[in-house]
């Protein structure tokens, strides 16, 4: 079994009440907008990274992590990416491969809209964390937390902190 916290959209904010946030994580996943490798550096002192470059980050970020990543956790096939859209709205470079070989768990940012939601049609489960960050429109910063074990993805949390 393994604890996930999963967040998006930084935008180079990394505050000691976010990493405590993320203790007792097995891994944090981040999908992208990134800001700053400092944020980066900062979760891997809690737990392995996970992490895709959004559409702000620069050059540095973009050598360091990809735009994105697909891989296998316990017996869930994973697929984050930062800007991907919704089941029925997947943007265009993604909805080729998801329609051809959907992952079981579809993670993205970019909207700093929190969204978990089904999509049936293809079989997967589609989460974006929000914003945890202080930039941009959003009134409440979010994040979410997971466990998965085998092919079950289960107590999933939503964390909520004020702008």
């Amino acid at each position: 079994m393994i604890k996930i916290s999963l967040l998006s959209d930084t935008h180079s904010y990394i505050s000691p009440k976010i990493l405590e946030l993320c203790e007792g994580s097995d891994e944090i996943w981040h999908a992208g907008d990134i800001g700053s490798l400092a944020v980066t550096d900062a979760l891997a002192t809690i737990a392995p990274v996970r992490a895709v470059f959004g559409n702000i980050d620069d050059t540095s970020i973009r050598a360091a992590w990809p735009e994105n990543l697909r891989f296998m956790c316990e017996g869930v096939d994973v697929w984050i990416t930062h800007i991907g859209g919704y089941p029925g709205r997947y943007s265009s470079y993604v909805k080729p491969e998801i329609y051809n070989a959907p992952p079981k768990l579809f993670i993205c940012g970019h909207s700093h809209i929190l969204k978990v939601m089904n999509d049936k049609k293809l079989g997967l489960l589609h989460m974006n964390p929000g914003a945890i960050g202080k930039h941009g429109f959003h009134k409440v910063r979010t994040m979410l937390s997971f466990k998965i074990d085998g092919d079950r993805i289960f107590e999933l949390k939503v964390v909520e902190l004020s702008r």
